[in-house]
């Protein structure tokens, strides 16, 4: 039995596979990638590699072996999940795996905005399969406002059509942590966690922390959608990621992203990682 993660060289992957090196023997752990020169770390430190490729659901045949516990990070292009997703699925019930995780949306079934259309299929598809499952329903990552800082020091403005809702949300430190402890405990099968930082914050409240991290004036500045999306593609993202981002900051207006249920925390053994550290992290470069 090993403990499989696919998409393994991504952001969330390698995190994973981090926390799963500080608690089980490497030989233990599996990285289903498509690209073995990008895995060649990883191997290095004596992980095995399964190469295989979602869009090439004849390669999923060999990365999946009876009693394995996987992880199905989702894959990352919106309006192609639901195919490669299921691949995954047919090729670890064919395999008798012992337990399939998948990351998916906070809010499960009742999360309406586009980007969780396809995780909610995928929640389905699952359940359909008959497999052990364990849902692991990652709410924003803090990442997705402090990756991008550049334009809100330029323009001292964070500028969303978010409206006063609250954002839960977690690191991705964190949501990998969540991950490695249902893959290596017991109790967490056919269990769905709603994950989610401790504190929701407002925009208000980031454009604050963001100032007194850097010394500068960033002010909150709430737009129409429209105007949103005008800005968005004016400043290079194709129309359609655009669309999603101002249907996700909809969302959080209507508190669909504010939801604490204390999952996360519970599941990690200790508090998640607070916006103040995060921010702080990523005005430093560290």
């Amino acid at each position: 039995m090993s403990i499989v993660v696919t998409g393994a060289t991504g952001q969330l992957g390698r995190l994973v596979i981090e926390r799963l090196l500080d608690t089980v023997p490497a030989e233990s752990v599996a990285a289903v990638v498509r690209d073995k020169e990008k895995a060649a770390p990883l191997a290095a430190r004596g992980v095995e590699l399964r190469i295989a490729d979602y869009d090439r659901p004849e390669t999923l045949a060999g990365a999946f072996r009876a009693g394995d516990r996987v992880l199905l990070i989702s894959a990352d292009e919106v309006g192609r999940r639901v195919p490669q997703h299921t691949a995954v699925i047919e090729a670890a019930k064919a395999a008798g795996v012992a337990q399939l995780a998948y990351t998916g949306v906070l809010g499960g079934p009742g999360a309406d905005f586009r980007l969780a259309a396809e995780h909610k299929v995928t929640e389905q598809l699952i359940l359909d399969s008959g497999l052990p499952h364990t849902f692991l329903r990652n709410g924003w990552y803090t990442e997705n406002y402090t990756a991008n800082l550049a334009p809100v020091l330029e323009h001292g403005a964070v500028v969303a059509n978010a409206g006063d809702g609250r954002i839960a949300s977690a690191t991705r430190a964190d949501y990998a942590d969540a991950a490695a402890a249902v893959l290596t405990g017991e109790g967490h099968l056919n269990a769905a966690y709603e994950l989610s930082g401790d504190v929701a914050w407002p925009l208000t409240e980031y454009a604050a922390v963001v100032a007194a991290a850097t010394g500068k004036e960033i002010a909150y500045k709430n737009v129409p959608a429209a105007a949103h999306q005008e800005i968005l593609v004016g400043a290079g993202l194709p129309e359609p990621f655009a669309a999603i981002l101002v249907d996700v900051d909809e969302a959080i207006a209507r508190g669909l992203l504010a939801g604490t249920s204390g999952d996360l925390a519970r599941l990690i053994g200790r508090p998640t990682t607070p916006l103040a550290e995060t921010v702080a992290a990523a005005v430093t470069g560290a």
